[in-house]
């Protein structure tokens, strides 16, 4: 496969459309179905359900889109450091991680980046650990912020110095808001609302004793400001970090802390033994900084 069988493959996926993907491309139509023809036979599986209208993928289709993006998007990121001047500090640095206050400590190191060398740009990937660990793995990302690791095995890793603690999000107006803290008790049988991350759910086993049977979110969430606005709806209670979600003034909502009290630490972590580009190896300097004008 090429690079160019495989942009002009994600251009049809996007469009759904070949005549549409074609016009996007500055390509003839016919030229385009026998690129994607002859992709589906050097790959030896049908990539596309055609309809009348638009066209859809097949279980094959949806896996080659996600490698596909990818092989891009490394492509793309390794053409871009070697293009670079060696006396031009200029690039994109790529960091991954969830939602975290501890992010604070990023963004201010990026910011000293910027002030420092204009020319470096910034690409924040916000997703659960096992998201930033598969980009990580495979050289999408620099950098990757993770909660609570386990295991930092085969990487090298700054501790962040701040620390999130998780609470229960709720309406203003619901019984539980009167009370200052939530326990496993005040949980039982109340309609919960949790993060995809096997962690948020093992919290309410491991660390507050709920029974395990008894632990049957109603929704799930991987972006906290999504799961607010369920919580706003009245449709349940949200386990959360705080920090994150405003509930000040006027919001509907309020967060009160688990008991027993439940927080995380946090690591900056990139591969061991990895080249570090130069906007990379600066952003590691310019955080190291920062963290310890903080202490």
């Amino acid at each position: 496969m090429e690079l160019r069988e495989l942009r002009y493959f994600l251009a049809v996926a996007q469009e759904q459309n070949i005549s549409k993907a074609a016009e996007k491309l500055y390509i003839s139509q016919p030229s385009l179905s026998k690129q994607m023809q002859n992709l589906e036979r050097e790959i030896g599986q049908k990539l596309f359900e055609r309809g009348s209208k638009r066209i859809t993928l097949t279980d094959a289709g949806m896996l080659l889109r996600k490698r596909a993006r990818e092989m891009i998007d490394l492509y793309n990121k390794t053409e871009a450091e070697l293009s670079a001047p060696p006396a031009d500090m200029s690039g994109v640095v790529y960091i991954g991680g969830g939602e975290s206050y501890a992010m604070r400590a990023v963004a201010r190191a990026a910011r000293s980046v910027r002030d420092l060398c204009p020319g470096v740009r910034f690409r924040i990937y916000s997703g659960d650990a096992s998201d930033v660990t598969e980009k990580l793995e495979k050289g999408l990302i620099d950098f990757g912020v993770f909660v609570d690791s386990p295991d930092l095995t085969g990487y090298e890793s700054i501790a962040l110095p701040f620390t999130d603690r998780w609470g229960v999000f709720m309406r203003r107006d619901d019984e539980l808001s009167a009370k200052d803290r939530i326990t496993a008790d005040d949980l039982e049988g109340k309609p919960l609302i949790c993060s995809d991350q096997a962690m948020a759910q093992e919290l309410l086993v491991k660390r507050l004793g709920m029974s395990p049977e008894r632990v049957r979110p109603v929704a799930t969430y991987n972006l906290l400001y999504n799961a607010s606005l369920l919580v706003a709806e009245g449709m349940g209670y949200a386990l959360g970090l705080d920090r994150l979600i405003s509930t000040c003034g006027d919001s509907e909502l309020c967060l009160r802390p688990l008991s027993p009290a439940v927080e995380t630490r946090l690591d900056l972590v990139w591969k061991k033994y990895t080249v570090l580009t130069k906007p990379a190896a600066l952003f590691l300097e310019q955080l190291k900084r920062v963290l310890t004008d903080a202490s």
